[in-house]
């Protein structure tokens, strides 16, 4: 029966179909990209379509109850491929075809009508606009438009579709674009990234592949490397992997790409140079889909100076952040603290910050490859000491509120928020550690931390900082921090079982407070050091 592109498949296949007298001849057309019955230009793929069961269910769903479905999300997140495995699945119901526009090739936005024409081979008419020309044509038409890479020509892409369904009744429209088109009647659908490991989950290597993300890695490095196989000493550097660069597709092919010279572990290994690594994609692809650096590049040149900035005081943010946080953290210069919402739902509705509900409250969060890519270009940033230092100010804020909150009757909930921020928390710390000037704020703020690891049992982290905010070299300031950070190390050292180490800054933290006559800290010491030598059995030292 020849040669037919099937949607479910990366190319052609030759199609038989067996004759016999006592079988049925008489079937409908095949259901395939080449059948004339389904007019269509949908380009052929090259590499087969990994998961996306539930999301392929939603937007097929959703495309029966609107006129225009808009797909959004981060740009690799998976858009393009998508809405093309949709337009395949829906190629028989459009009797006059399903149609793909790409607009990333074209920087020109008068030229966005110019690009549907050419595709329904329509030629422009003497004394009309071409837009009319469309109009005219599609008016008694039933098909579906898929336009791709709507962001960067978004005012104009949102003028002609809204004119197509409002001129014509049996004409839909999906689109897929960084940010909404913003007309009416549209539907949005986030596009969100692969399923991916939680590298805090102990997974069998059995239980790996249910992860999309794995399972396209392991397809694309099959692909590139016939001998590839997931192994029980590569499955967990390829969790990580998977883990670390978001479930975003196309950073996950352009890291499978690696395996024809680096093994699972070595690429996992060097991910800390992450845009370098992941160059190296197709050739025929886009310029901007060659490399994970031009992806984001091209996000990044369609912003405007305020958005530019914004995201790049974001990427001091670890973990997520609160309004409250970025309204202290991010104003100043030219961001006002009232700008800040409005910025934030920008980079939202542009999917470049994502928003989430959490413990009754709205975080935000930028992936971990985009918050990289940020932070690479906020260190040459004139606001990137501000940013640190208000960064600190706030966490530091935070912290002590915190210690105080934890000995009350809201101790659950604040356990909970300082779990949820204690990256945050660390970069704080961090800051404070390599600034020449940050020994007391570094006492205080891994003081404020130490009932937490306490609690938490984050016993050798805690004991590890709170050292080194002691020994800063510009910590020599006998005061109530430096006691407290020297009772909090006493604690963690006892706990560790390190009893002589206990004693010896038990002791120096107990003589400060005396000295700063800080009777809380002087309390703590003696209470330590006390339920130690119960411990050890030294009774008459403990009385």
């Amino acid at each position: 029966m020849g040669a037919h592109r099937m949607k479910d498949l990366a190319r052609a296949e030759q199609v038989f179909q067996l004759l016999h007298s006592s079988l049925p001849s008489e079937f409908a057309p095949l259901k395939s990209l080449d059948n004339p019955d389904y007019p269509n230009n949908l380009p052929q793929q090259t590499t087969s379509f990994v998961g996306r069961e539930r999301e392929l269910k939603e937007v097929l769903e959703l495309l029966t109850t609107t006129r225009v479905l808009t797909l959004t999300g981060f740009g690799g997140c998976g858009k393009s491929r998508l809405s093309l495995q949709i337009a395949a699945e829906v190629l028989e119901n459009y009797k006059d075809g399903v149609w793909f526009v790409e607009l990333a090739p074209v920087t020109d936005s008068s030229i966005v009508a110019h690009a549907i024409a050419a595709v329904l081979n329509i030629r422009e008419e003497p004394g009309r606009p071409l837009l009319q020309t469309i109009l005219v044509f599609l008016k008694t038409k039933s098909l579906l438009f898929v336009v791709d890479n709507c962001e960067h020509l978004i005012a104009e892409s949102a003028r002609v579709v809204a004119s197509i369904v409002q001129a014509c009744p049996n004409v839909r429209v999906l689109a897929s674009s960084r940010e909404a088109l913003g007309i009416s009647g549209e539907l949005l659908y986030r596009t969100p990234p692969l399923s991916r490991p939680n590298l805090e989950d102990k997974i069998s290597l059995e239980a790996l592949t249910q992860y999309e993300a794995v399972r396209l890695f392991i397809d694309r490095a099959t692909f590139h490397q016939s001998q590839f196989s997931v192994t029980n000493e590569n499955a967990p550097a390829l969790a990580e992997l998977c883990y670390h660069l978001d479930g975003i597709p196309l950073a996950i092919e352009l890291a499978a790409a690696r395996i024809r010279a680096m093994s699972v572990e070595e690429i996992n290994s060097r991910l800390d140079n992450l845009f370098r690594l992941l160059t190296g994609g197709v050739r025929t692809a886009m310029p901007r889909q060659q490399t994970l650096r031009a992806l984001i590049d091209w996000s990044y040149d369609l912003l405007n100076v305020q958005e530019r900035l914004m995201w790049q005081r974001l990427s001091q943010f670890s973990g997520g952040w609160t309004l409250e946080a970025a309204e202290q953290v991010c104003s100043g210069d030219v961001i006002e603290d009232w700008d800040v919402l409005d910025l934030l739902i920008s980079l939202v509705d542009k999917s470049l910050v994502i928003a989430e509900s959490h413990l009754g409250e709205t975080r935000y969060r930028l992936l971990e490859t985009v918050r990289q890519y940020a932070r690479d270009i906020m260190k040459e940033s004139d606001s990137a000491d501000m940013t640190r230092i208000q960064h600190k100010e706030y966490y530091l804020q935070f912290a002590e509120s915190a210690e105080t909150a934890i000995m009350g009757p809201k101790q659950a909930e604040w356990l909970k928020r300082l779990d949820v921020e204690h990256d945050n928390l660390r970069i704080a710390l961090d800051t404070c550690l390599n600034n020449e000037d940050g020994a007391e704020s570094a006492m205080r703020l891994a003081g404020a931390l130490g009932r937490y690891w306490w609690r938490r049992g984050y016993l050798r982290m805690g004991r590890d900082y709170l050292k080194a905010a002691i020994a800063h070299p510009g910590s020599t300031a006998r005061t109530n921090a430096r006691a407290k950070s020297l009772h909090w190390v006493g604690v963690m050292h006892h706990r560790l079982g390190e009893y002589a180490e206990a004693r010896e800054t038990l002791e120096m933290g107990l003589q400060i407070a005396r000295e700063v006559d800080d009777s809380a800290e002087e309390m703590l010491c003696l209470n330590t050091l006390g339920n130690m030598s119960v411990f050890l059995r030294e009774l008459a030292q403990a009385r």
